[in-house]
């Protein structure tokens, strides 16, 4: 595919068995007074059936099976065994046990246990009438097509309004975000809202910090750590978008912001968030970079985009057969991406950004690689006694003191000629290079 392509961006994928969980398309048109429900509940949906590259049902039930068997021991699982999670989120989790893995691979789970009683203090509470009067406004534009958030008052729109509030009231220094509403509404087709308050809770702070805050400057920082690694891996791609005037703010936010839930046929975002809940943010620059080069990676492709307008049209245009959930994550997970290549790129474009002398808008700090972290931070609060945990953090420290140039060695009147010509006698030890004295600019702590 990369060489069909023209780019070098594919890896030897570890995992060949990448199937599917069930489905095909989504919300293709809209309601009609006989059209039934597909089978994620889209009226007139394309996957009220299974599609022809879905695996068989004893292979689903296998897939089951083994998803009970962790889930059943799951600290066991995630202590000893995560490599086995890792692999079978990648490949797909069965429908009917989202919601029960969803909540442990975020760790709401452990949330919702430690604080038993907020959400339904959160949900009786008034909201901030601001924030409620923003929130009634978009709640029709949830996916309109689904049954869940077709009529105002039925039990779709009503949670995602209770959600959503008591996420205000939770956070009311970050408030609400619009781009919150998709990531809540396809968190309450899997979960009661209790447990999807507390999944938005943790794809908030914990997966993607500062993304949602009012100044929104971690997705700022990851435009840039996105067009760096486009240029790293897509060169003929990144000439052509900075020739044509695109940067990654034009597409990026609605990508990473939504989690794909408007970018991808539902089918696919689902197995999306499958990958992303287990290994963190990685997966969002691994599709990112997978839809660019669907949609530009050949010289075809670009030369039919000669403008800024063409060239964000074959971005949100990329047919549905290249987005078929099989095809397309064992495309994503193919993607020359490591979590160190990833953290190297966001600590170079951190040492980039201009030192701040007032309070916000805050420096991004926090980065989690996925499932496996929040498990072991929340192992490790629960052993301090139930404390809030820390997470693993990038932290900006200032910049050192600048060192005094080092002497040059004296040659006490030699001539150059003498130094050249002067008697070999056996190598003088010196300090060892492991031995000077380095620190960085950046402390890292993962």
């Amino acid at each position: 595919m990369a060489q069909a392509l023209g780019e070098d961006l594919v890896q030897t994928s570890e995992l060949q068995d990448d199937s599917s969980s069930l489905g095909s398309d989504s919300e293709l048109s809209g309601p009609g007074p006989y059209r039934q429900a597909d089978r994620y509940g889209f009226i007139g949906g394309s996957s009220a059936e299974p599609g022809p590259g879905h695996p068989p049902a004893d292979l689903i039930r296998q897939r089951e099976m083994k998803w009970v068997e962790m889930t059943s021991h799951w600290e066991k699982t995630m202590s000893r065994r995560y490599k086995k999670v890792k692999i079978q989120c990648r490949k797909g989790i069965p429908s009917a046990l989202r919601a029960r893995c969803w909540p442990l691979l975020c760790g709401a789970h452990v949330c919702q246990k430690n604080s038993p009683d907020t959400y339904k203090e959160l949900a009786k509470a008034p909201g901030d009438p601001h924030w409620m009067e923003t929130i009634s406004r978009d709640l029709h534009r949830q996916f309109p097509l689904h049954e869940m958030f077709v009529s105002p008052q039925g039990h779709g729109q009503q949670g995602l309004l209770q959600v959503l509030k008591a996420y205000t009231l939770h956070r009311p220094e970050q408030g609400y975000c619009q781009a919150q509403g998709p990531v809540a509404a396809v968190l309450l087709m899997h979960l009661p809202p209790e447990e999807a308050f507390w999944c938005l809770v943790q794809i908030c702070e914990v997966y993607l910090p500062g993304y949602y805050g009012p100044h929104m400057e971690a997705v700022q920082l990851d435009a840039e750590v996105f067009a760096a690694l486009l240029r790293r891996l897509l060169p003929r791609v990144h000439k052509h978008l900075q020739q044509v005037g695109v940067g990654p703010l034009l597409y990026l936010p609605e990508w990473f912001l939504c989690l794909f839930a408007r970018s991808l046929p539902f089918p696919t975002v689902l197995r999306v968030w499958d990958a992303f809940l287990s290994e963190g943010v990685k997966v969002l620059f691994r599709v990112g970079l997978t839809l660019v080069r669907l949609a530009l990676g050949t010289t075809e492709q670009r030369l039919a985009c000669p403008g800024l307008l063409e060239t964000l049209g074959a971005l949100r245009a990329i047919p549905p057969t290249q987005l078929q959930e099989e095809v397309f994550m064992s495309q994503v997970h193919s993607v020359a991406l490591s979590e160190r290549d990833l953290q190297r790129e966001i600590r170079a474009q951190l040492a980039q950004l201009p030192q701040s002398t007032s309070g916000p808008p805050p420096r991004p700090q926090a980065r989690l690689p996925g499932a496996q972290a929040i498990f072991e931070a929340q192992q490790l609060a629960g052993a301090r006694g139930g404390a809030r945990p820390e997470v693993p953090r990038i932290v900006v420290q200032p910049p050192e003191e600048p060192r005094p140039p080092r002497r040059k060695p004296q040659t006490r009147g030699k001539t150059f000629h003498g130094l050249l010509t002067r008697s070999r006698g056996p190598p003088v030890e010196g300090p060892s290079r492991s031995h000077r004295s380095s620190t960085s600019f950046l402390d890292t702590r993962f």
